[in-house]
């Protein structure tokens, strides 16, 4: 399989009824074990970074880090640039080879969103990359006010006027969900995701997917939810197998092998994700 374009991922997910993990990366190993887990169930995966990292690795590199897996993979693999703030960050990660952008307008005022949205999904549009958008905002976790509550939430009617004015190609929502880890259960609004659902015929994204009880996010999948945003979970499951590895002894401080014995928990976990937002049992 060659590296797939995320919008006609996620258009194949909508129309099958299942969920694409989008997994965050910020190194070689992060990226490579996000492939084999995709490869272990024969699915789909998201490949993405944060750009907030790019003092510990280097947009373009990381960039052609996952085209690379992505290209040799057995399976549908995209890869995809995570919450740019700003015109010059989005249009950076373009430059530096992500075939797919988030612009992250959602903390500026609505018209302000519009117009930087729709600068960036021009520039896309030029050469070829997908658009992401947000509307609502996805706040903290720690923050409880952040996601209990409607007043940050996405507005349906205002979804449907800022897709037509900007042309982005999926939109992130804003319905009880954060980033991060949660100071208390999220509760997401169900029949908010059905409405959006039903008002828009693009890709919808949930982030903050860390920690939300799994039967929410299988039942956003079966609401139409295509795209699921996870770091926290990841980093973590990378960090618990380094811990359990070392506690156990037998690496005789060996960093690499340390790094090779993760790979296991890691791929697994990945494999897991992509199982649990299949509920349907769709396979390729």
């Amino acid at each position: 399989m060659a590296l797939v374009k995320v919008n006609e991922l996620l258009q194949h997910a909508t129309e099958h009824h299942y969920g694409v993990p989008a997994v965050n990366t910020f190194n070689f190993e992060t990226v490579k074990y996000i492939v084999a887990g995709a490869e272990r169930e024969h699915m789909p995966v998201i490949v993405q970074f944060y750009p907030g990292f790019y003092e510990y690795i280097p947009l373009k590199l990381v960039a052609a880090i996952a085209c690379h897996y992505a290209e040799q993979a057995s399976v549908p693999v995209a890869v995809h640039l995570d919450h740019s703030a700003g015109y010059e960050i989005a249009v950076g990660g373009i430059r530096d080879g992500f075939p797919s952008v988030m612009v992250d307008g959602s903390s500026l005022p609505y018209e302000e969103n519009v117009a930087l949205t729709k600068s960036v999904t021009e520039v896309g549009r030029v050469f070829g990359v997908d658009i992401e958008a947000e509307l609502g905002h996805v706040g903290d976790g720690s923050n409880e006010a952040d996601f209990v509550g409607s007043d940050m939430y996405t507005d349906v009617s205002q979804a449907v006027e800022f897709v037509e004015r900007t042309g982005c190609g999926s939109l992130a929502i804003a319905v009880g969900n954060a980033h991060g880890p949660y100071v208390r259960t999220p509760n997401l609004d169900m029949q908010r995701i059905k409405d959006i659902r039903a008002a828009l015929d693009i890709p919808l994204v949930l982030h903050g997917c860390s920690d939300i009880p799994e039967e929410q996010l299988q039942e956003t999948v079966v609401l139409g939810m295509s795209k699921f945003n996870i770091a926290t979970e990841y980093f973590r499951a990378m960090y618990a197998s380094i811990a359990k590895n070392v506690e156990a002894g037998g690496f005789n401080e060996d960093a690499f092998g340390l790094m090779r014995a993760a790979g296991e928990d890691m791929t697994e976990f990945v494999a897991s994700k992509i199982r649990l937002l299949n509920p349907n049992g769709f396979s390729l």
